[in-house]
């Protein structure tokens, strides 16, 4: 069954009454599904710190490129770059062996794909790419990283929560609702690259996302949605000022416009139809757009073939020996 983000612990329409303990039970548990809330420092101030972070851009490079390449939906790319981030903050990557971020994304795509019930072309994508890994050594991957993860591929991210914030604003017109909804996503995924982002909660990205969306689209509205949201008892008002003031930056410089000035928006709901129906035709674009961010590795023109792992099903990276 088609695993849904919006929906993590099932995929069936919660009954209204189950819907409190179920909001309930996302909050306690999110926590399980992101790398660390001290992600961040840890990453940046580790003695290997250039390291660590060019990994992680190579490797998410990859990945927003096999979604141009391979034409997925966002969601795919997405829940892999998730399962990335939860994996390197877990185990020790080894300096030197290149190969080692291309297998890691190969792998992380075809669990996310395979948690949307979608077909992965791996060996097309591989030879786009400019490299091989065989079935067996994909595999292998596969079972590191479920093991690193404790098996929770359901992950809870910040789609999970965007309709319970959005019921705290009390909307009344479903197109506007919807326009609302589109925004918060767009940026979401946009706040998937960014590197200071990791350390927040997926509740606080989803309420930060959806705070920044009702400035741009209602700003006479906005000093409400903000109590509202604020008021819940489940959100950290310091984490939210502080990851909506980093996503506001964030927004600014990709979008090079101030999404926060009280003067620079005039929303009306006609401009915001306008601009749902304009964010539509956005999607299909959002993947050039989105790889442009992030530098494109040099493609190597030499195919590599890459063989065998040690015999185990479960084994520390450290460990990986010769493969190629």
């Amino acid at each position: 069954m088609e695993f849904d983000l919006e929906n993590p612990f099932t995929s069936f329409v919660v009954e209204e009454e189950q819907q409190s303990g179920t909001i309930l039970d996302l909050f306690v548990s999110e926590s399980d599904h992101m790398p660390s809330q001290n992600f961040t420092t840890k990453f940046l101030e580790d003695e290997m710190e250039g390291f660590h972070v060019s990994f992680r851009q190579e490797a998410v490079s990859l990945i927003l490129q096999a979604q141009f390449s391979c034409n997925f939906e966002p969601f795919i790319p997405y829940l892999a770059v998730t399962y990335l981030d939860r994996f390197i903050f877990r185990q020790q990557i080894q300096f030197g062996k290149p190969w080692i971020v291309k297998l890691l994304v190969v792998s992380c795509i075809s669990l996310a794909a395979k948690m949307k019930n979608t077909h992965f072309p791996v060996s097309e994508f591989q030879r786009e790419e400019g490299f091989m890994f065989d079935a067996q050594t994909i595999h292998r991957m596969e079972l590191l990283i479920l093991d690193a993860l404790n098996w929770r591929m359901r992950s809870i991210t910040p789609f999970s929560f965007l309709c319970f914030f959005i019921s705290l604003f009390k909307l009344k017109d479903p197109p506007l609702t919807q326009a609302l909804k589109d925004r918060a996503i767009d940026i979401i995924f946009k706040a998937h690259n960014e590197i200071k982002l990791i350390e927040f909660k997926p509740s606080i990205i989803a309420a930060s996302a959806l705070l920044l969306s009702s400035h741009e689209l209602f700003p006479l509205q906005f000093s409400a949605f903000k109590a509202s949201v604020s008021s819940c008892e489940y959100v950290n008002k310091e984490k939210l000022l502080k990851c909506f003031d980093t996503m506001q930056e964030m927004v600014e410089m990709e979008e090079g416009f101030d999404s926060i000035s009280m003067s620079s928006s005039t929303r009306t709901p006609v401009s915001v139809l306008d601009y749902k129906c304009s964010s539509k035709s956005s999607v299909s674009q959002r993947t050039a757009a989105a790889t442009a961010v992030m530098p494109l590795q040099k493609r190597e023109t030499k195919r590599r073939k890459t063989n065998g792992f040690c015999s185990e099903n479960r084994f520390q990276l450290s460990r990986i020996q010769q493969c190629l």
